[in-house]
């Protein structure tokens, strides 16, 4: 249990999320997510040990990320799954327009899809995937806010859902806060991503929270998982 970040900071706000952020540091920000969620995030291994073995080739199956950021994370996913010779169709959303512009303009194959709308809209619909993901999402959503979207993820997925986010941490506050200023100049990443620590849940709050049948797991360094099994 934290002791200088003993309660979480769900008032603060991030940066990147005003609307009247410098644009140039807000666009090296969404292109800086890419090196801090492949060094940090653990996509890599998420994919395979939560995604791929629900896969065979052959198969077409379907992906939606919710609140893709810069859209590194879905690019991620395809090019691991085309490598593994499987059929991976992705759509990735996003409710800030900041964000899909920049998104639009990023060289995505056929199998990725960047699309402005919420997984409220897609729910409306009855769109169904076989796997939804999201990163970086939960902590900077109220309580309600997060019972709502993990509703609705459930109802988009047809297998597996996961939430990838922060696990607030003294450590972690105080590792980030020396590292990563050596890493991310010129952006948001440094100022935003200690707010995003501040925000974000230890494994007993997100436990806690979460609804039945939800599964909490750490995840190596500083990580918590929320996953839903549908099977």
């Amino acid at each position: 249990m934290p002791v200088f970040l003993s309660k979480r900071r769900p008032d603060l706000i991030e940066y990147m999320d005003r609307d009247d952020c410098d644009p140039h540091l807000l666009e090296n920000t969404y292109r800086q997510f890419a090196t801090i969620n492949l060094l940090l995030s653990q996509w890599k291994r998420i994919y395979k040990n939560e995604l791929r073995p629900l896969m065979e080739k052959g198969k077409t199956y379907s992906l939606l990320d919710i609140g893709f950021g810069g859209g590194d994370v879905a690019l991620k996913l395809s090019e691991w799954a085309k490598r593994d010779g499987l059929d991976l169709q992705i759509t990735a959303i996003e409710t800030d327009q900041r964000a899909f512009e920049f998104a639009r303009q990023q060289k995505a194959p056929d199998q990725v899809t960047f699309r402005h709308c919420s997984s409220t809209d897609l729910k409306s619909q009855s769109r169904a995937y076989d796997f939804v993901i999201s990163n970086h999402v939960l902590h900077h959503l109220s309580k309600n806010q997060t019972l709502q979207i993990l509703d609705e993820a459930k109802s988009l997925a047809l297998q597996k859902v996961i939430f990838n986010d922060i696990e607030r941490s003294d450590i972690g506050f105080g590792l980030f806060a020396t590292f990563a200023r050596l890493i991310f100049r010129n952006s948001f990443i440094v100022p935003d991503g200690l707010i995003s620590i501040k925000r974000s849940y230890t494994k007993a709050e997100l436990a806690e929270v979460a609804p039945a049948g939800w599964q909490v797991q750490r995840l190596f360094p500083f990580r918590l998982l929320l996953k839903y099994d549908k099977n």
